[in-house]
């Protein structure tokens, strides 16, 4: 069975949230499917070489792409929380008050306000599904 990929509508929701990583300042934009889950993700930093700046575009394109072929967005969240690199430490969000990553900073953050429940297989898989 070949994946099928779900795309986002041309005109579509998304909602931009700032934070900042020990005072790295970042905005995390989030592209939404009509269903109101994730579809795709977008991080601009605005204190990044361009080594750091292709990664973490690399990260958004992977990640925007897993989870429109079915990667359910808790299993997404847990495979990139706890990564550990530079910047890390305290945030601006009361929510999440640390993070050891740019990249665990956002799966924390997709996971506190997306996920619901433990075993959540809601998004794309579901969009996916109801596409069929």
């Amino acid at each position: 069975m070949v994946a099928s990929r779900q795309t986002l509508t041309p005109v579509r929701d998304s909602v931009t949230h700032k934070f900042q990583i020990m005072g790295h300042e970042g905005y995390l934009t989030v592209g939404l499917f009509e269903s109101g889950m994730p579809g795709e993700i977008f991080i601009k930093m605005s204190k990044e070489g361009s080594t750091l700046s292709g990664l973490i575009q690399a990260y958004c394109r992977a990640f925007s792409l897993a989870i429109q072929y079915g990667l359910p967005l808790n299993e997404a969240c847990r495979r990139f929380k706890g990564m550990r690199f530079e910047p890390m430490g305290t945030t601006s969000n009361p929510d999440i008050p640390e993070a050891k990553s740019i990249i665990d900073y956002v799966a924390q953050y997709l996971e506190l306000h997306y996920v619901t429940g433990a075993d959540d297989r809601t998004g794309a898989t579901e969009l996916l599904t109801e596409a069929r």
